[in-house]
């Protein structure tokens, strides 16, 4: 699936007639829906089936680890066709997510990893609580302790990681299920509603609780970066290595929906530099860079048409109420298509294709090409899908910090260089996309006489 503007576009088409989520009620057949989420590097579907449509979403995530854990796909199988039977198990105010397998590529390979190799629970980026001991890296313990260098290359770098994450902007709690040991782990960086979460779901399905993973230490796992946005997140570990124990954790999820107001915390909008940001868009903001990337808020988060929009110094980041639960929820707008049309009007001859010839990647969508530092920056920084397909050529302009600098404009931004410390920052665009709205209002009200 391409994650281009054309193609957000034509889901939004798609999507769009399911307009705004209904309040909460107590679900009913019609709020059973199954669709795919994404794809995983091999092209496999990453499918999700959804229960209700309430405001706290829980989401149940089965088989990180591929073939040796296939058990976990199999009771999220069950689970499913279980509260698909009986949709009313399901309270109102909840929507209860199942993705049977995030890792379908290691399920059909036979092994734990993904189709490159790469342990999907030692992938994310962990770095953002405040215990290091949890960061992501690159040499990671595995199974049974095992050392290896499959963290991946860098955090967040696999496809269905980022699938994942982008899934859970919104969400109040995520059950990562593995299997074998018969416990039940919290995020560790003391997280009270992980905590509670899963000290609940260990005594429901009669499984053992435990703090910590005892057996060694987790780097880049998803409980822990669920657990850093404030979402509540476990990681149960099933008895046995080949059985579903669907009783068991039939019970537990049972007793979790139960009592889901105290157990499943609604998503906190954040504070920065005094202004609130709306919970989804905080999450965005900080998981993807923050103030450090994205620049602070300038303005307070306005309602728009298709839901909301934020602007901050270097974006706008929207979110789109009718594409809830899709990867495109919550998004930076387009600014880098509006700079590049004001651009072309002053002076198209800045656009020039550079006189060097660097080996890059070809987007065929636009015909431009990411090199260097641009294309590394693009591809840590969430590529397509955060900053858009590039629309020009690198080519030396005047900067918004007066300097002369190597610029490319992307869809949602503009990269620019700095060679003092070889590094890529984005210009200022949400910034002048406030300027150039204020300059179009009025200087005094209009006066009807």
């Amino acid at each position: 699936m391409k994650h281009c503007l054309i193609c957000f576009l034509g889901m939004a088409l798609v999507l769009a007639g399911a307009g705004a989520l209904p309040a909460p009620r107590r679900a009913a057949a019609t709020d059973v829906r199954t669709f795919v989420l994404g794809y995983s590097a091999q092209g496999r579907p990453i499918e999700v089936t959804q229960v209700g449509a309430g405001p706290r979403k829980l989401v149940v995530v089965g088989n990180t680890h591929g073939a040796p854990e296939a058990n976990t796909y199999r009771l999220t199988v069950e689970l499913i066709e279980h509260f698909r039977a009986t949709p009313t198990l399901v309270p109102p105010g909840v929507r209860l997510a199942f993705i049977p397998s995030i890792n379908p590529d290691g399920l059909a390979l036979g092994w734990r990893f993904d189709a490159a190799g790469v342990d999907l629970n030692r992938n994310m980026n962990t770095n953002l609580d405040a215990c290091p001991e949890n960061d992501w890296r690159v040499t990671v313990q595995g199974a049974y302790g095992i050392v290896s260098d499959t963290g991946g290359p860098y955090p967040d770098s696999q496809p269905e990681v980022r699938l994942l994450r982008s899934f859970l902007w919104d969400a109040a709690g995520a059950i990562f299920l593995h299997s074998n040991a018969g416990l039940v782990f919290p995020a560790s960086c003391e997280h009270a509603p992980s905590i509670a979460l899963a000290e609940r779901y260990a005594g429901s399905a009669g499984y053992a609780y435990s703090r910590l993973w005892p057996n060694y230490t987790i780097t880049g796992g998803m409980h822990d970066w669920a657990g850093s946005l404030g979402i509540a997140a476990i990681t149960p570990e099933l008895v046995t290595g080949d059985q579903t124990e669907f009783a068991q954790n039939l019970a537990a999820l049972q007793a979790v929906l139960a009592d889901a107001e105290a157990l499943l915390p609604l998503p906190e909008d954040g504070l920065v530099a005094g202004l609130s940001v709306p919970a989804p868009v905080y999450r965005y903001w900080r998981a993807l860079g923050g103030e450090e990337r994205f620049g602070p808020p300038l303005q307070a988060a306005r309602v728009t048409p298709a839901g909301l929009s934020q602007t901050f110094r270097n974006v706008s980041i929207a979110l789109r109420d009718d594409l809830r639960d899709t990867p495109y929820y919550v998004q930076p707008e387009p600014l880098g298509v509006a700079a590049l049309r004001d651009l072309a009007y002053g002076g198209a001859e800045a656009l020039a294709e550079p006189a060097g010839e660097v080996e890059g990647r070809r987007f065929l969508e636009t015909g431009h090409t990411l090199r260097g530092a641009f294309l590394d920056f693009w591809e840590r920084g969430g590529g397509v899908e955060v900053f858009g397909l590039p629309l020009s050529e690198e080519f030396t302009t005047i900067a918004a910090d007066g300097q002369p600098r190597v610029v490319q404009y992307l869809e949602r931004v503009v990269l620019a260089f700095y060679p003092e410390d070889g590094g890529v920052r984005l210009e200022p665009l949400g910034a002048r996309a406030l300027a150039l709205e204020r300059l179009k209002q009025p200087t005094a009200p209009l006066m009807v006489r």
